[in-house]
């Protein structure tokens, strides 16, 4: 008999196999220096939100099997806890031998990251005085006594030393200095002194090291000053009153409140702390034996680095691929014709997020345009969405947002935004207090000849224009009413929950989701069960859902041939002898971050194509308001099959997710080297291209028939 300790990958030991991709692409000595030291920020920044989410709800469900004394499970957790902190303490010691060699291979291209300790007088005197001029102003130490509360003053975001203030003739005291990133760049570039040649980075930290007699010196007697970096995570879950007589919006105000007191998580710290600071800062900050508690380099918040300079030549960075244009768009005078004519279908960010953009501007001031309905989850700092909706209203035109806010650690700007938005005069919707609202819709209505025509936006990304920059989605824009109209009644259910609705195309969890997706997986078995092939193709960020799971299992069984890939999370485990022989996933991690949610389903030949928010994870299919699109258009459906077949032959940058997850890179063998992010833009570009010499023929014929 088999277990479900041998059908299901534990969630959380998966999503650390995710990051480790991210650490091998810092690795991969193909990628340009820049880039790889970037991906070392971006791992880290991952870590944090592992510990923050996975691993603080690891330790809660601890306290209440424990609680609940279910010494099994109590123990089950306990065990997965401590794979977990392994687990992290490898790839730290990974991560910790890869920055080394990276620093050490930047001074090949006379590029050099230099602690406090290799700096020259002349550095030195200008750090003196940039740490005057610049850095003092924003520096206000804590000084640590007996009835100091460290949890509640340090930021769960923040870069911190710890400072021994030693005096030979009395007991040592400490004091907290915060790294004031907020204010300034965490990377310094010091001007040449003699060969422009050389550039020399030093870290925000190591200035302040250098200084830190000046922060004490008068305020605090002192013989020396000793300093390390540490950090902590804490849990970012937070519980909303529903006692107190307030608006909902005053209410998640005062949650996020929970996030700022939060007991810690993770602790980790410069491996050469000496044991009496690190015992006292444990005990300070009120480290227990469930928290993760890791030592390290010198260095802690590796997250800045996500943004580490490029000072040396371009080579140095991945050469830019300029988002396309489409004609899809750009041969009309407005939106709504390209989308009158057909269905429209941009994919992020190999074309330009203009075209979406567009559509809300144009939207706003176009006459005929009577109501825009909008729901937004995670916005850039600087919306251009934003802007337009508030235009619309100044044009007379009824807008309705439903802003998400509960979007995970953009709750703060959500709230700000939702209040800009009311006062402009935009109808806010908070949506449902008990479900995360995270589809991405807007539904544009025209009048057109005395009717309501509805125009719909159904996408599997955000409306954000800096993460379009980054993050691969599609974006589909459908003038088809039947669609359009049941876009318009997800509106409705969020306004109006207690409602009935059904949906006959779309797939709207929690209502239908589910079972569309179990229906169309049993219709593939029939296929199969009539003597036909069968087969399911599935592109997703997380695959958890332990139902959906044995459904994909059942297939498998039937005969029916699975490909997947599989971004982050992957609790299915392919080859399983009998169960899952037939199933094969990979991961890809590259430039672009891999978003879509994407599913073919072969049908006999006449293959459906669905595009969706939700990845297949229990609480989008549950607990969230997702929505899921099936594509109509027989070009735009070759199109998302072409782009994941171009995937799945990827042999660079793409990994086996196997029984034991250990991130292998696909075998290229004999085959093609092929990358499948460069392929893809290729691909699309040779689309407009195609198109192109199409209009030039059309225009031909036109004047040689005049």
């Amino acid at each position: 008999m088999i277990h479900d300790a041998q059908l299901y990958f534990p969630k959380e030991l998966s999503w650390l196999s995710f990051n480790e991709r991210v650490l091998q692409e810092a690795a991969d000595k193909q990628n340009p220096i820049v880039e790889r030291i970037r991906f070392l920020g971006i791992y880290s920044n991952n870590m944090d939100e592992f510990f923050r989410v996975r691993v603080a709800d690891v330790r809660r469900q601890i306290a209440i099997h424990h609680n609940n004394q279910d010494e099994d499970k109590e123990d089950a957790t306990r065990e997965l806890l401590d794979q977990i902190q392994e687990r992290v303490i490898g790839m730290t010691r990974e991560f910790d031998r890869i920055f080394k060699e990276l620093v050490t291979r930047l001074g090949r291209y006379n590029i050099h990251l230099i602690s406090a300790k290799d700096t020259n007088e002349y550095q030195q005197e200008w750090l003196t005085n940039f740490f005057k001029n610049k850095v003092l102003r924003h520096i206000a130490p804590i000084l640590i006594d007996g009835k100091t509360d460290l949890v509640g003053r340090l930021k769960d975001s923040g870069t911190y030393l710890i400072v021994q203030i030693k005096r030979n003739s009395k007991n040592d005291k400490y004091a907290v200095v915060e790294v004031p990133t907020n204010y300034l760049s965490r990377f310094i570039m010091i001007p040449p002194e003699k060969s422009r040649k050389k550039k020399h980075i030093i870290l925000l930290d190591n200035i302040i090291k250098l200084n830190l007699d000046r922060i004490f010196r008068g305020f605090v007697k002192f013989d020396s000053l000793e300093c390390y970096s540490f950090k902590m995570t804490r849990d970012a879950e937070y519980k909303i009153n529903d006692e107190i007589d307030e608006s909902y919006m005053e209410k998640m105000s005062e949650s996020m409140k929970q996030r700022l007191i939060a007991e810690p998580v993770r602790f980790t710290y410069d491996a050469d702390m000496p044991e009496d600071m690190l015992t006292l800062l444990r005990r300070k900050l009120n480290i227990s034996s469930l928290d993760s508690i890791i030592a390290g380099g010198p260095v802690r918040n590796f997250r800045d680095f996500i943004g580490f300079p490029n000072v040396g030549r371009e080579y140095l960075e991945n050469p830019p691929l300029p988002a396309i244009h489409t004609q899809e768009f750009s041969h009309f005078d407005t939106v709504f014709q390209a989308i009158t004519e057909k269905d429209r279908l941009l994919y992020y960010p190999y074309h330009r997020f203009l075209h979406l953009t567009e559509f809300v501007r144009q939207a706003a001031i176009d006459p005929s345009v009577r109501h825009i309905r909008m729901n937004l989850y995670r916005l850039a700092s600087k919306s251009r969405i934003i802007n337009s909706l508030i235009d619309a209203v100044d044009n007379g035109k009824m807008v309705t947002v439903v802003m998400e806010l509960q979007a995970r650690f953009d709750e703060e700007a959500n709230i700000e935004w939702s209040k800009i938005m009311r006062e402009a005069g935009i109808k806010v919707l908070l949506g449902i207090p008990t479900l995360k609202i995270h589809s991405k819709l807007c539904v544009v209505s025209r009048e057109e000849k005395g009717d309501i025509v509805h125009y719909a936006h159904i996408g599997t990304g955000n409306f954000n224009e800096k993460t379009a920059k980054i993050y691969t989605d599609f974006s589909l824009f459908t003038r088809n009413q039947e669609i359009a109209q049941e876009a318009v009644s997800v509106f409705d259910l969020i306004q109006f929950p207690y409602k009935t609705f059904k949906f006959q195309h779309l797939q709207v969890s929690p209502l239908n989701s589910r079972t569309k997706i179990q229906s169309l997986i049993r219709q593939e078995i029939q296929h199969v069960i009539e003597g036909k092939k069968g087969r399911i193709r599935l592109k997703i960020n997380n695959l958890v859902d332990k139902e959906l799971i044995d459904d994909l299992y059942k297939a498998s069984q039937a005969g029916i041939k699975i490909k997947a890939i599989v971004r982050g999370m992957c609790s299915l485990i392919p080859g399983i002898k009998g169960i899952s022989e037939n199933i094969s996933i990979i991961s890809i991690v590259d430039r672009f971050l891999e978003h879509p949610r994407v599913a073919v389903f072969d049908n006999g030949g006449e293959p459906k194509v669905f595009i969706s928010s939700a990845d297949w994870m229990t609480r989008n299919m549950d607990n969230r308001i997702e929505v899921g699109c099936p594509i109509y258009d027989e070009e735009l459906k070759k199109r998302i099959i072409d782009i994941m077949e171009i995937q799945f032959k990827d042999t660079t940058k793409a990994r086996v997710i196997d029984q034991t997850q250990s991130n292998k890179y696909v075998p290229r063998g004999n085959r093609k080297k092929i990358r499948s992010q460069i392929e893809i833009y290729d691909y699309l570009k040779d689309l407009e291209d195609e198109a192109d010499t199409s209009d030039d023929e059309l225009a031909q014929e036109h004047a040689n028939d005049l």
